[in-house]
């Protein structure tokens, strides 16, 4: 559960300044610089005579293409020749396949002057979304596509095998019409793979689980749904890097949108399917589907009121067909087509096979390379036949300087940036993970993240007078690959002359809080400044511990080392309104008598303020009997200073009664220098003890 207090907070330590550029000096040497912007566009074009029969032997000197009006030269011209009629792949009996090596990739291998390996082959990339399917959805699918690969495989077919799953599109195969290869990777594939980020229906229809606590679910399948389509849209921009047509069938059970929030992530996955020269062919793996009124045994009863009113029935109805319509749209955008209720799913991958006939693949420079994102129109005709009939895109959306970016694009950049395998580092992010236990199941990991405030500076220097910064972040599983929890937010800082310049040497902290279940997690957080277009990525795991579990020590949450107590009223920007702070306070255990501690991400102090440790301990007794704690610095190997011990006495309950310890050390007995710091917890009645150590750095004032 994500929790509701979101603060960012003006830190008070210091960062380095770095020199961005520099202006000449007046007897420097002058010079030139020329820049040229080209923009290489790709259409394919199918020409039939009024027969219906393709016309061959076409130059480029035979078409003429406008776009929006202005006369385009066209540079290349290539004729894809496919017969309609192709002979079939001899099949390969089942005990011929070899198991191959399976090696995920994040793009296909480019077609070269010296291998054309793509001209004159049909394209068809097998793409398997398995987060949004049910085990036995994906069994289907699965055998579907060995059932294609054994019987219809054509000498002019070339197939790829792409997954969606964990939050990444992988390239599973690339294009090749090697039948053991491709019957290698479906036979490996594992049937159970990916679930978790499926879609669950909010609505009158939803099972009622009596939790108390938990992600909302209309963000949670915003979310989800907007992650599908932004895969879709990756495997599309990767298959674009090919010039020739590209059939991207798509198994799916279903794909619904969540009202209004999802439209606009779906017509930029449109748009970067017709941009990329991708036509989607979705297939329902649910099959021909009979559902009950009220759901199938897989979901709970709905336990309310539309039970006997019918708006249980009929929200689940409704569910279903607008899973379907999705799809229907995805097909018809791109000139594909949806296969829905038949359990023949082959059929599908077929009418995608025998779409693709003869084709042109025309290429031209454009004479406006300006990145207005406007749209362009493209009218194609051929010279010499008036009764030709001509298939091709009837126009394209041009790219888009960030400048020009609206808030849907924006919107976009950022969910694009989350799915890339590769981090965006153009801003600097560092971020410190904690964890508190808050009972016998849920612990409380508050995450706080660091950007340094030059970088926000910019905005300033180019005239700007606030920038948003804006964040988004998930937290999956690390073994289930599912996504857990998520936040989505954005604030607004007003950069006056005093704040600017505040900004150029100090570092902003941007603070959340999340609920969880012990286990292994990977985080990845993306923070953007929305003057600048600028990215900053932060990935890593880390890992919640059962501390019901430990025995021989003495449980302990995390340590923390902080130089900064605020006022919880007081922050600089808080995304909770009035009502959620006190429950936000009420749990956070870094809120203390109505100040927040704020962690320190890089564990450097100042000598003139004070470090505060606090940490939690999770012993409980039978009978009442202290816990004591002190903390010890080290320098060379040799303690050179140690505080006094603090004893606490957890309360005896049925409940997690945790004991809290909090220390205030005055640094300036120390001299500057690197530390190791120590934090020593002991039982002892019980002749437990638990050690915790840290380095951190100590500054002059």
């Amino acid at each position: 559960m994500r929790l509701l207090s979101i603060t960012l907070l003006l830190t008070a330590i210091g960062a380095h300044a770095q020199t961005i550029g520099q202006n000449k000096s007046a007897d420097a040497p002058s010079g030139y610089t020329l820049s040229v912007r080209s923009q290489l566009v790709v259409e394919t074009v199918v020409a039939k005579d009024k027969q219906g029969n393709p016309i061959g032997g076409l130059t480029a000197k035979d078409f003429t293409l406008t776009e929006s009006g202005i006369p385009q030269t066209i540079r290349f011209a290539e004729h894809q020749t496919l017969p309609s009629e192709a002979r079939p792949v001899a099949p390969a009996a089942k005990e011929e396949i070899k198991v191959y090596k399976q090696l995920t990739r994040t793009q296909f291998a480019p077609e070269t002057p010296e291998n054309l390996r793509y001209k004159d082959r049909r394209l068809l990339a097998l793409y398997f979304d398995m987060s949004a399917m049910r085990p036995g959805d994906q069994l289907r699918a699965l055998t579907a596509a060995e059932k294609f690969v054994r019987t219809q495989l054509t000498e002019v077919d070339l197939v790829s095998i792409l997954r969606y799953e964990g939050g990444s599109v992988d390239v599973l195969q690339d294009f090749t019409a090697d039948r053991n290869k491709l019957l290698s990777i479906l036979e490996t594939l594992v049937v159970g793979e990916g679930q978790g980020d499926g879609e669950s229906i909010d609505d009158a229809s939803s099972a009622d689980t009596g939790a108390a606590f938990g992600q909302d679910d209309g963000e949670f399948n915003v979310f989800n749904t907007d992650r599908q389509l932004s895969a879709l849209q990756t495997a599309a921009k990767m298959l674009g890097q090919l010039n020739e047509k590209k059939s991207l069938i798509y198994f799916a059970s279903g794909l619904r949108l969540n009202g209004v929030n999802n439209q606009a992530q779906l017509h930029a996955t449109v748009d970067a399917a017709i941009r990329a020269g991708v036509s989607f062919w979705p297939i329902d793996a649910r099959g021909l589907v009979a559902s009950a009124p009220l759901g199938d045994a897989t979901q709970g009863s709905p336990g309310n009121a539309g039970m006997y009113s019918g708006a249980a029935a009929q929200a689940n109805q409704a569910a279903f067909q607008q899973s379907q319509d999705t799809l229907f749209a995805l097909a018809g955008d791109t000139g594909g087509k949806a296969l829905f209720d038949s359990n023949d799913l082959t059929r599908g991958i077929v009418q995608a096979q025998q779409s693709v006939s003869d084709y042109y693949i025309l290429e031209y420079y454009t004479t406006n390379p300006t990145l207005d994102g406007r749209f362009r129109r493209i009218k194609i005709t051929l010279n010499g036949y008036p009764d030709a009939r001509l298939e091709f895109r009837q126009g394209y959306y041009a790219g888009k300087e960030f400048s020009k970016f609206t808030s849907v694009d924006k919107e976009r950049q950022l969910e694009d940036a989350l799915m890339l395998e590769d981090p965006i580092t153009e801003l600097t992010i560092a971020m410190e993970i904690n964890y508190f236990q808050l009972n016998r199941a849920e612990y409380f990991v508050p995450i706080v993240v660091k950007i340094p405030g030059r970088e926000l500076s910019l905005a300033k220097r180019g005239g700007a007078d606030h920038t948003l910064i804006d964040f988004v972040g998930e937290i999956k599983d690390v073994y289930g690959g599912v996504t857990v929890t998520n936040v989505r937010d954005n604030v607004n800082i007003k950069l006056s002359d005093a704040t600017a310049a505040e900004l150029a040497h100090r570092p902003i902290e941007y603070d959340a809080g999340f609920t969880l279940l012990p286990g292994k997690y990977i985080i990845k957080f993306l923070a953007r400044d929305d003057e600048t277009g600028r990215i900053g990525t932060y990935q890593t795991t880390f890992e919640v511990p059962n501390l019901n579990k430990e025995e021989k020590r003495v449980p302990i949450s995390s340590v923390v080392l902080s130089s900064q107590r605020v006022d919880y009223k007081d922050a600089l920007y808080n995304a909770a309104n009035a009502k959620d702070q006190a429950k936000a306070a009420a749990v956070n255990p870094l809120v203390i008598d109505g100040k927040k501690l704020i962690p320190s991400v890089t564990r450097v102090f100042n000598k003139g303020r004070a470090l505060f440790v606090y940490l939690q301990g999770y012993e409980q007794p039978s009978a009442a009997r202290p816990l004591l704690a002190f903390v010890s610095f080290y320098r060379d190997q040799t303690k050179v200073l140690e505080t006094s011990s603090i004893a606490v006495t957890p309360t005896v309950s049925n409940r997690l009664e945790p004991a809290s310890f909090n220390f205030s050390i005055n640094l300036d007995q120390l001299p500057p220098g690197e530390y190791n710091c120590q934090v020593t917890i002991l039982d002892p009645t019980a002749q437990k003890s638990t050690f915790w150590q840290g380095q951190l750095m100590l500054t002059a004032p």
